[in-house]
């Protein structure tokens, strides 16, 4: 049930004299006060996704720091790790699984620039 049929429910309850005016009035606070607790617990959880995903959205190409896109000179930058470490990572990936050359065209392509 949700808070409106809860409080409909008391209030139809209240109506047919099952409960006084102090009783519905504190069962009516005690619901809403359950409904904020819960909508401040279901917002905290959200607003660290929100931070990450501003953090991501820092993300850019490197323009000083690259070789062929940029892409390993910004993560670099994002990570804090040199860029030639990202760079062998790629190749590595490229080598043996064949997705690291897939996945650094696509970042050229959707990752922005920095300005």
């Amino acid at each position: 049930m949700n808070i409106a049929d809860e409080i409909r429910r008391l209030h139809e309850l209240h109506q047919a004299g099952a409960l006084t005016d102090a009783e519905f009035a504190q069962a009516k606070a005690k619901l809403l006060s359950a409904e904020a607790e819960a909508s401040s617990t279901h917002n905290a959880a959200y607003s660290g996704l929100d931070s990450s995903l501003e953090q991501l959205n820092r993300f850019r190409r490197s323009t000083t720091d690259c070789w062929l896109g940029g892409i390993c000179g910004g993560l670099g930058k994002f990570t804090g790790l040199e860029s030639w470490i990202w760079r062998l990572l790629f190749v590595l990936f490229t080598c043996y699984f064949g997705a690291g050359l897939v996945i650094y065209v696509m970042a050229w392509i959707f990752v922005p620039e920095e300005e």
